[in-house]
């Protein structure tokens, strides 16, 4: 009989699930892309109106663009404008 059956097993998925707001947005860019929208217009309309179904579902990309602020994902596009054309 195998002893491990008893034995409480970890699993970390943290290492997979994306933290930062950049992170965010490029799992979410590329769930749009994977699924043949249009990501910049689809995030755009997001970020107007806050309608979370301009977002699709697919690898979770819904939910992980509701862990941040509207307003969190315009700072993160302005940064990132500002940081590439400052070069």
């Amino acid at each position: 009989m195998n002893n491990k059956m008893g034995e409480t097993r970890h699993f970390s998925l943290a290492s997979e699930v994306p933290e930062s707001a950049a992170e965010i947005i490029h799992v979410v860019y590329q769930a749009l892309k994977a699924k043949g929208h249009d990501p910049i217009m689809q995030l755009v309309g997001y970020i107007i109106s806050g309608d979370p179904t301009y977002i699709t579902s697919y690898n979770n990309a819904r939910s992980l663009i509701r862990r941040l602020e509207r307003d969190e994902i315009l700072e993160e596009f302005v940064r990132f404008y500002i940081t590439e054309h400052e070069r």
